[in-house]
């Protein structure tokens, strides 16, 4: 009864460690639940999960787990990759369940409520920038994989993950980073009571020039500040952020120009690519619960602004100028969530009844594909400005119809309305609407002998860029263009079983399948679309997080996938860039004398370039190291990034490329964005 109580609060993305209520079979009589600890992975998740793909992870975990960038926070979610190729500041590229998720298209995150994706961006859809996040505040990142959730949308067929800020710090935070190639890092934190609640502040400063014979020259700057009131039944929270970024870029350079000596695999075709970015937020969040119902509200309000300079083809187009492109947007995003849990007995049954609805507006002014040289506009290929409203509402039915047997069945519908104003090319401009329903369901069976059993089906989605949903002319060439779907049905399904047999080893494993309908893609880097048929994604995930003792944790979560086009002959269905093998395991250790290790692996391969899969990208594995001492409120801490770094990332394209204005035989273009060597960062940290 405890835990079917309190799934709800975690499949709602509402995880709290004080005490709740509900109601009894006498209406006179009210239970106090037992306070539910989350320990991150630890955590007993036996009849609380819906999915043996779902979880969550606590700060137990960010402790003692080296990161080199804030994107790499999302490889806590088993199975997912991260990876950087343009420059610190610039969004990182995603893997998950087989899909090369570009910047985020089919997975999505919140911090604190606050959605991360950008719709209609610039760059890339759904694109998902996460260097706003400063990871010593995190307290909890809950996730889940598959388009099962009635509360997950948008950008979230293959996954999602909610990160969750710290309330409050028991003593202040001061820390400072160094490391080779010109890394810094300094973050101060602290909090304090005013009045009934508490009020955290933070600021964050991060440079670092990099290996790279054009320095990165990175500067960021992350602030926040967050007051909150929360007691034992309700709470409420105020939240403010700043970020702002400028940086070099490390784009790929062709593997011809690093044989043929032309270019340093450190090199770049152009000095001038790189960005700047800002993001300005302000959220606030109320819940309240009692004996029979729970709440939980909030409503934000961003200000988000991007200047990207890349150049992924050298002199192709332009042999004199160059192909350089600026991408630059400005966005206002206001919105807001609110979800209403009702605790009842139908004829005897424990039953959890829920209602949501999530609405958005993004007001997009100038987004714009430029053609420039050393970061100077000589041609707009297209500006406009973008109205896009989404609305969703969504039923969900939670049912204990035997002690060992429970479902979880939703509704979900959802609503999206675009218009774009193109002042470039008036044919381009129009309003688009579009609806969905998408049903959800889960059977979850046991547990037995602390095994559970989960069959999981549902129908997803995600939106496409609006300018592809109204365009009628290729801006480039003039010619008659394809316009996209507004939204994009996707569907999956799903079979797994969670297993905490053994003291302190919690293992999960899950054979899954997912499709995503025929759609065309609308490209930013040329502002146009490209077709692309329907796909198909199956594999199977095994994840495991053991407390062997209290000095020894270790995790190991092993994925396997495949991905094709679906009605495409077998020899050309190859979905380029899929990721088909991840591999990530890890070790901490405490030692004697208040000393502590940590050894991390990240593995990936599997990944063919081109559709017949005749070009692939080999395997990379990388391994970080971690040495410290820990004692009272002093930390120091010694990382070895990149200890064994055995592969570069590849991207095939299929062009005749120009360096530098002189042609190079050749259709399939190899560009390499080469691994960062060893890097030695050392970190000293105090609380107060």
């Amino acid at each position: 009864m405890q835990k079917f109580i309190f799934s709800s609060f975690i499949i709602a993305g509402f995880i709290q460690t004080q005490p709740s209520q509900a109601s009894s079979t006498d209406e006179t009589k009210t239970v106090t639940l037992d306070t539910m600890e989350v320990e991150g992975r630890a955590t007993d998740l036996l009849g609380v999960a819906a999915s043996a793909s779902q979880g969550v992870v606590g700060q137990a975990e960010f402790a003692y787990r080296p990161l080199a960038r804030a994107g790499e926070l999302v490889e806590v979610v088993p199975g997912a990759l991260a990876t950087q190729h343009s420059g610190s500041g610039k969004a990182n590229q995603f893997y998950l369940r087989g899909f090369n998720l570009d910047h985020g298209t089919d997975f999505s995150v919140m911090v604190d409520g606050v959605p991360m994706n950008m719709p209609s961006h610039a760059h890339g859809q759904g694109y998902l920038d996460l260097n706003s996040v400063i990871p010593e505040l995190i307290d909890t990142i809950e996730y889940g994989k598959g388009p099962y959730y009635a509360d997950a949308g948008d950008f979230s067929s293959a996954g999602y993950a909610r990160m969750r800020t710290m309330h409050n710090l028991p003593k202040g935070l001061l820390k400072f980073t160094g490391g080779e190639f010109g890394y810094y890092r300094a973050l101060l934190a602290n909090s304090t009571k005013i009045g009934a609640g508490n009020l955290l502040a933070a600021g964050e400063f991060n440079a670092y020039n990099g290996v790279w014979k054009q320095p990165e020259d990175l500067g960021k700057y992350n602030g926040m500040l967050r007051y909150t009131l929360d007691n034992r039944d309700w709470g409420l929270s105020v939240n403010a952020k700043a970020y702002h970024s400028s940086w070099n870029a490390t784009n790929q350079i062709p593997e011809r120009a690093i044989n043929n000596g032309t270019l340093d695999l450190y090199g770049s075709m152009d000095p001038s690519d790189g960005g700047d970015s800002n993001r300005y937020s302000l959220s606030s969040n109320v819940w309240s619960r009692g004996d029979s119902y729970k709440n939980d509200f909030n409503a934000y309000l961003v200000y988000y602004d991007l200047n990207l300079y890349s150049n992924p083809t050298g002199f192709l187009d332009n042999p004199v100028q160059g192909d350089q492109v600026d991408q630059t947007e400005r966005r206002v995003v206001t919105g807001g969530n609110g979800e209403q849990t009702w605790f009842a007995k139908w004829f005897g049954l424990d039953v959890d009844n829920s209602v949501g609805m999530q609405i958005r507006h993004d007001d997009v002014i100038g987004a714009a594909l430029n053609h420039t040289e050393q970061r100077r506009i000589f041609q707009t290929v297209r500006r406009d400005n973008i109205s896009e409203t989404s609305v969703a509402a969504y039923l969900k039915n939670q049912v204990q119809w035997l002690e060992k047997f429970r479902t979880i069945s939703g509704l979900r519908a959802d609503f999206l309305d675009i218009n774009v104003d193109s002042r470039t090319l008036a044919a381009n401009s129009g309003q688009r609407n579009a609806a969905l329903l998408s049903p959800k369901l889960s059977l979850i069976f046991g547990p037995w002998d602390d095994n559970e059993v989960f069959v999981n089906l549902g129908y997803g989605h995600h939106s496409n860029d609006a300018r592809g949903a109204t365009l009628r002319i290729n801006p480039v060439s003039g010619d008659p263009a394809a316009s996209v779907s507004p939204l994009v049905r996707s569907r999956g399904g799903e079979i797994g079983v969670r297993n905490q047999f053994i003291p302190g080893l919690n293992s999960t494993v899950a054979l899954w399948w997912m499709q995503v309908n025929s759609e065309l893609i609308f490209v930013g880097d040329a502002s146009s679309t490209e077709p692309s048929g329907r796909s198909e994604r199956h594999g199977v995930e095994w994840s495991n997080y053991y407390k062997a003792t209290d000095w020894l944790t270790l995790d190991a979560d092993l994925s396997f996938s495949k991905a094709h086009y679906v009605g495409v002959p077998r020899e050309t269905n190859n979905i380029p860039n899929s990721v088909g093998r991840v591999i990530s395991a890890g070790a901490v250790v405490q030692l004697p004398y208040h000393t502590f290790t940590t050894l991390r692996l990240r593995h990936f391969g599997d990944i063919p370039l081109n559709d017949t899969g005749s070009f692939t990208a080999g395997d990379t594995t990388l391994v970080y190291w971690g040495v410290g001492y820990e004692h009272k409120d002093l930390k120091l801490e010694l990382d070895l990034f990149n200890l064994l770094n055995s592969k570069s990332n590849d991207t095939a394209y299929a062009y005749t490329s120009r360096l530098r204005g002189e042609a190079v035989e050749g259709v399939d273009g190899i560009l390499k964005h080469p691994v960062e060597p060893r890097m030695l960062r050392m970190t000293a940290s105090v609380r107060f």
